[in-house]
């Protein structure tokens, strides 16, 4: 509020105040008071959850980068002469992502997880999608997220390996904890899946495989047919995935197609090119 004076000039509210009280005010604070004392413990908590959220940010990173590491790795899967050497190797690749999550898991010891979920989500959502794309390719369906968290669960000889507390510090933590993947995340991680699914689809044409492309479409469609009956009433990022995997599954379809109708007319060597021409025009189509 404001009032004006007799020589037109407003005068503001803080003038009514004494000019050397704030001063006087700010002498009288001294560094051993208990209000001092209590803003430099807020400080202290806040600077160490500062930090926290940082450091659990850049293992995300780390888990989001080796997660994709094993994705590219496992499309080499059709085309490598021994299967099982690269299905080996992800599995190595992927032990060393949960010796990440591990250290998540050590750092959430103690805390609210959701007040950290933002700065891990992405990493567990790219792990999903590479269990979930290597659980495929082994058994063709869908792993669960309680087979994803029992591979979650870390015990004391694990904790030894990684940590360099003192012994009065491991007889305070547990001697099994756990990092819950929790269902957005694996939903979001399944929705991801679909993409890498679509590409197997058609690196498999292309090597002559010509029964895989049916069946991914079957495995496809029930997954969209589950987003479906989410809709609306899940979450927001769910909910634009849903988008993403129809295209997906829209490709993965017209691959069939062309294989059913015109697989005889075309030379299987030429069969690759003629899907990435048709993928190329249901993206056009797709943009506004």
């Amino acid at each position: 509020m404001t009032s004006v004076g007799s020589g037109g000039f407003r005068k503001r509210k803080h003038d009514n105040f004494p000019r050397g009280q704030k001063r006087e005010e700010k002498e009288n604070v001294t560094p051993s008071s208990a209000l001092m004392t209590s803003f430099k413990s807020f400080q202290l908590e806040l600077d160490t959850r500062h930090d926290k959220y940082e450091r659990l940010v850049k293992l995300s990173r780390d888990i989001t980068i080796e997660s994709k590491r094993t994705i590219f790795l496992l499309h080499r899967f059709i085309s490598a002469p021994n299967g099982e050497e690269i299905l080996n190797e992800s599995e190595v690749k992927l032990d060393a992502v949960r010796r990440k999550i591990k250290q998540v898991a050590q750092e959430l010891i103690g805390e609210d997880v959701y007040q950290f979920h933002r700065a891990i989500s992405p990493g567990l959502q790219e792990y999903v999608e590479a269990v979930s794309f290597q659980y495929f390719i082994k058994t063709r369906s869908l792993i669960s997220v309680e087979e994803i968290n029992k591979q979650l669960i870390f015990t004391a000889e694990d904790r030894e390996e990684t940590t360099n507390t003192t012994s009065s510090s491991h007889d305070k933590q547990p001697h099994t904890w756990s990092l819950k993947i929790t269902p957005v995340d694996y939903l979001l991680g399944v929705a991801d899946l679909t993409g890498e699914l679509m590409r197997l689809c058609i690196s498999s044409v292309g090597n002559g495989d010509i029964d895989t492309p049916f069946e991914l479409s079957q495995f496809l469609r029930q997954i969209y047919d589950g987003f479906t009956f989410i809709g609306n009433t899940g979450p927001y990022e769910v909910s634009k995935k849903l988008y993403t995997l129809k295209q997906s599954l829209a490709k993965v379809e017209n691959a069939c197609y062309t294989l059913k109708v015109r697989g005889s007319e075309i030379p299987k060597h030429m069969l690759a090119d003629v899907f990435s021409t048709k993928t190329e025009l249901i993206d056009d189509d797709s943009l506004p």
